[in-house]
């Protein structure tokens, strides 16, 4: 079971009143209802959500409703779930703010379908229970979905999300729009909207598990940019030795210089701060990473000359 086949079950259990299922059918009718003639039609391949809205249409319009079983042409092993309502169809499409009064659509649903912070929440529920996806943020990137096929819808989905600060965007696509979220907390956050609380427990789980991750694969990579540095500082501290041998200049060198020069030749993997604190305890006399830097500088000063 996928993840976001997880979170819609989990928030099909959510509890509501009488106005919220209006608020949760409405989201979900409006952004996957098919009206043709006096018949509606919502599709869906998950048998929980199918069961669910069977039960408050059943409940809130005393309607039956009759089910056809697809073929799904998506690729997909699961089979497609066609809801045809036919009762009490006006009544039901005028309570969810899909028509008013004289059967005209209306572009995004009235005040009063998301009039309170759980209608809205509701709606938003019923739009991501048919066109919302959340990858597993255990096997991909932080990415939140929703498909809207009408402008207006999309832009007022987005305005509801927004209200809540969770920054959604939106892109045009072939066959719509796509309100999306690419920030972790903003998707966990939104899930906290949605009543998911086990999906929130699992996706923070996870993101806390990606960022120690990352913070040490960070840490790894700043000591290996290290090592690397004090092996080339070293390496490029050795041929200049070289360089000074070939040319017998060594000599021209004072005898805190000749030292440095020693210690690398005997320590040659050592860092600056090593070879330093080695130099002190084996002369007794104390020199500092930059005062042995300096002596490397007069080094490198001379083979330039050559």
């Amino acid at each position: 079971m996928s993840y976001t086949t997880k979170i819609k079950n989990e928030i099909l259990q959510v509890e509501g009143s009488k106005t919220e299922l209006i608020a949760q059918l409405s989201g979900f009718i409006r952004n996957n209802g098919e009206l043709e003639e006096d018949t509606l039609r919502l599709t869906t391949e998950n048998k929980e959500i199918k069961e669910k809205l069977i039960e408050i249409l059943n409940n809130l319009y005393e309607t039956k409703v009759e089910v056809d079983i697809k073929e799904n042409l998506n690729f997909s092993k699961n089979k497609l779930y066609v809801i045809k309502v036919t009762e009490n169809l006006t009544l039901i499409l005028e309570d969810i703010g899909y028509y008013d009064k004289n059967k005209t659509y209306l572009s995004t649903p009235p005040q009063y379908i998301i009039g309170a912070n759980e209608e809205l929440r509701s709606y938003l529920r019923g739009v991501f229970l048919c066109q919302g996806s959340i990858n597993d943020p255990k096997t991909s990137r932080y990415h939140m979905e929703l498909l809207i096929s009408k402008p207006e819808e999309a832009v007022f989905v987005q305005k509801l999300l927004n209200i809540f600060d969770l920054n959604a965007k939106i892109l045009t696509r072939d066959k719509g729009y796509m309100i999306y979220m690419k920030e972790a907390e903003k998707i966990s956050d939104y899930l906290k909207l949605l009543g998911a609380s086990n999906a929130v427990m699992y996706f923070e789980n996870i993101r806390i598990y990606r960022d120690k991750k990352n913070q040490t694969n960070r840490l790894n990579n700043c000591e290996q940019a290290n090592i690397n540095k004090v092996v080339d500082a070293a390496s490029s501290q050795l041929k200049q030795i070289e360089i000074l041998k070939e040319h017998m200049a060594i000599e021209l060198l004072d005898d805190k210089t000749k030292e440095a020069l020693e210690y690398r030749l005997k320590y040659p993997e050592a860092s600056l701060k090593e070879l330093s604190e080695i130099i002190s305890l084996e002369t007794g006399k104390k020199i500092t990473k930059s005062g042995l830097n300096h002596r490397f500088r007069k080094i490198k000063e001379l083979v330039e000359k050559f």
